[in-house]
């Protein structure tokens, strides 16, 4: 296809392709669906070779969320049957993350749900970030605390935090639809802090919840404005008890072409397929690998993922290799403007303002309020609904069983 063969010359040259582009890519058919992973796929390995980083998710504090994110099962007013508890302590959290690591996860991320953190919970998370750098040499740490206030990100990286996640989640035109108790603008004031504070931005999207074909591309191509080093690409996962929890509107196949997409058009940025995999690719997992490098060891913040022995076998039979933690992720072009706290202007995802570590389910602040919008002519069929598949969390953080890593 001339489409694809344009789309791969321009990823390997970190140029954008045009929206009319990224929009052929989700209209593709399934017949043209190896083509469109394996044109993707050398845009991956360009910039990443066949490396995978695995990152690992502490829920330091779970549910009791005062925002209202439709998608959210720690939202205000979640009916899900989630587990709650207040702040995990230092050593618990480090615990915890000691589990993901010696499972082979490169990155931590530490999530609490909440609209934005006090300056006494940025003490206590600086807290759990120096005694995990302190008991694990090398291995990064990414917070993921919502909306931040002036000076915490500061704060943060004096601890030791490497990165900050805030995700968009959705399109500025329907950001209204799923949340009401803040805005699209203060998610991006608050990656714009992170990374004046010298943060790696992390920020991604959502999809599932309804949307079109022109607002996944225009989240995508928000998030190349804002040049995040890290863009996680969630998939709903409709738990019952929220507003979202009848959304079934994806397929395994839809889930390759928007993965394909994003990476086409944040070639050299570390793609992350964060929460909703198990539910939404299932057995087509090992064909995203073609598309991302980066994934979650394990399970998420209030859901269950496969057995971390089950991600690391995919990796290996799919012929793809965990990055080490001596391994730069980004591409040097990427890294060296990081280290020197410079954007990396057109050639990198965005612009200079992105963050978000990835999993949907509470991490981060974010009014969802009603989803209330009519499906739009692009959407997809609904599939079958597969609640079969959306298990709640019960072990690791804030319960007395071993994690899942």
């Amino acid at each position: 296809m001339d489409l694809l063969n344009t789309l791969v010359d321009k990823g390997l040259r970190r140029e954008l392709p045009t929206r009319e582009e990224a929009l052929a890519v989700l209209a593709t058919s399934d017949d043209e669906l190896l083509d469109v992973v394996a044109a993707a796929g050398k845009v991956r390995r360009q910039w990443f070779g066949r490396r995978v980083k695995l990152n690992y998710l502490v829920n330091l504090k779970s549910g009791l969320c005062p925002e209202d994110c439709s998608y959210c099962s720690q939202r205000l007013g979640s009916k899900a049957d989630i587990l709650k508890y207040t702040w995990l302590k230092p050593d618990e959290a480090s615990k915890a993350a000691a589990a993901g690591v010696a499972g082979g996860a490169k990155r931590v991320c530490l999530v609490a749900s909440g609209r934005g953190p006090t300056d006494r919970d940025i003490a206590r998370v600086s807290e759990t970030i120096e005694a995990i750098k302190e008991q694990n040499d090398g291995v990064e740490v990414c917070a993921c605390l919502g909306l931040l206030s002036d000076g915490q990100a500061e704060r943060l990286r004096a601890a030791g935090a490497d990165a900050y996640n805030h995700n968009l989640n959705t399109s500025e035109g329907t950001y209204g639809d799923i949340t009401t108790t803040h805005t699209y603008q203060d998610r991006v004031d608050t990656v714009t802090k992170a990374h004046d504070a010298g943060l790696s931005a992390c920020s991604g999207l959502i999809a599932g919840m309804g949307e079109s074909d022109k607002d996944l591309v225009d989240v995508v191509f928000s998030l190349r404005e804002l040049d995040p080093d890290s863009v996680p690409v969630n998939f709903l996962i409709p738990f019952e008890g929220t507003p979202l929890g009848k959304e079934w509107n994806l397929t395994p196949q839809r889930c390759l072409r928007i993965l394909a997409m994003t990476r086409f058009v944040c070639p050299d940025v570390e793609v992350r397929l964060a929460g909703g995999r198990e539910v939404h690719l299932r057995s087509m997992q090992p064909l995203a690998l073609h598309l991302v490098n980066s994934i979650f060891l394990g399970d998420y913040l209030t859901s269950e993922g496969q057995a971390g022995q089950a991600d690391l076998d995919m990796i290996a039979d799919a012929g793809f290799e965990v990055e080490g933690a001596g391994t730069t992720t980004l591409p040097r072009h990427r890294a060296d403007a990081l280290a020197a706290g410079a954007p990396t202007a057109s050639a990198g995802c965005g612009s200079h303002e992105g963050s978000g570590c990835g999993s949907h389910e509470g991490g981060g602040c974010g009014p969802c309020g009603g989803h209330g919008a009519e499906l739009p002519e692009q959407a997809p069929a609904a599939e079958t609904a597969r609640t079969d598949l959306v298990a709640v969390r019960r072990r690791g953080a804030g319960t007395d069983l071993a994690p899942n890593a």
